[in-house]
């Protein structure tokens, strides 16, 4: 990406595009009842509350009624019909991480352990977005967790601390592609879910080889424990690899979140909250969900940027939109072309 000398001028800017994360799958309900939804009712309450505060994606997980995390399909279904009712505009984003569990006699026979995540693609209503991880990767979320930021909450307990910590993401190749080909064919859009520029590198390898043609929307996870940690020269390093054409969004956690996502609103990017992130706003205060959109709106305003309407979002994150070759794709995202056979030297933007 370039910085012009007015790359810094709201003016010249896209306006805002808020993801929030509400439902905060790896806390238990009583880690911040006011904030973690348990009914169907909540989930889309929290929805509608974080829209009109000026969120514009929502990123995706479902709770059962005993508070844990759903891993059940016809759970989401019911979810994402609720919430296309209560908040039409907003972009949908379900949550790649899940493997749904099977349902209704002799449905264990019929899935395959890769075709629980592959399901994702199933989804009805579909969702506009489905994340997506690229490269098997430790995902140890507790590595930057502080003692204030546990304390009195689930987290405390070592059972559970030791689970997350040592959390992997699998996400090799071959499963990454096929999900790639199944997303497309139900037409939802993946959202690149990136810890390091050598799974940016990987997405143009994918990109290049004709394994995915369409827009690149991509998130920045700086959250530490295998991903790149919150620190401004990984930022700075990875939007000087993100192409001109591609959109990107800077996520972190903990009480990194604000300071991270004031640094996107300012440089023009985008950008996620949500309790799944953090609980906390200034030390030793829980912050909601819908208080952090708030928050982020109120910055973009001090800094005379705009914030983005839901239909203005998905202008901007080109939902709906596919190409139809390598070539288009290249051109579209800003990367340079691919060499021809007998080309030599370096190869040019057109």
């Amino acid at each position: 990406m370039h910085f012009h000398d007015d790359a810094l001028l709201p003016e010249v800017q896209e306006k805002q595009v808020i993801t929030v994360a509400p439902y905060g799958p790896e806390w238990e309900v009583d880690d911040f009842p006011e904030d973690l939804p348990l009914t169907i009712e909540q989930h889309v309450q929290q929805a509608v509350d974080c829209y009109e505060a000026g969120a514009t994606v929502l990123h995706i997980h479902v709770r059962e009624l005993d508070g844990s995390g759903s891993k059940r399909m016809s759970k989401f279904n019911e979810l994402l019909a609720g919430l296309r009712e209560a908040v039409p505009d907003m972009i949908l984003q379900v949550g790649g991480s899940i493997s749904f569990a099977p349902e209704g006699e002799g449905a264990e026979a019929k899935w395959l352990s890769d075709d629980t995540r592959h399901l994702l693609a199933e989804l009805d209503p579909k969702p506009d977005q489905v994340t997506i991880a690229i490269n098997t990767s430790q995902m140890n979320i507790m590595e930057l967790m502080t003692a204030d930021d546990i304390a009195g909450t689930s987290m405390e307990r070592p059972e559970l601390s030791d689970t997350y910590r040592e959390m992997t993401v699998p996400a090799g190749p071959e499963w990454v592609e096929e999900h790639l080909r199944r997303l497309r064919a139900n037409g939802i859009q993946p959202h690149f879910q990136l810890s390091s520029i050598p799974q940016l590198e990987t997405v143009e390898r994918l990109i290049r080889r004709g394994k995915y043609m369409g827009p690149m929307n991509v998130t920045w996870v700086g959250i530490g424990g295998g991903f790149d940690g919150p620190n401004p020269y990984n930022i700075m390093q990875f939007i000087n690899r993100v192409p001109d054409g591609a959109v990107l969004a800077l996520e972190s956690i903990m009480r990194s979140v604000l300071p991270v996502n004031t640094l996107a609103i300012a440089m023009g990017l985008h950008t996620r909250c949500g309790n799944e992130d953090t609980l906390w706003g200034r030390k030793g205060e829980k912050i909601k969900s819908v208080d952090q959109v708030k928050q982020l709106v109120r910055i973009s305003h001090e800094l005379g940027r705009e914030v983005a309407t839901g239909k203005e979002a998905r202008d901007i994150y080109r939902i709906g939109e596919t190409y139809d070759s390598v070539d288009e794709t290249l051109a579209k995202l800003g990367y340079a072309p691919n060499r021809q056979p007998g080309q030599l030297g370096f190869t040019h933007h057109a």
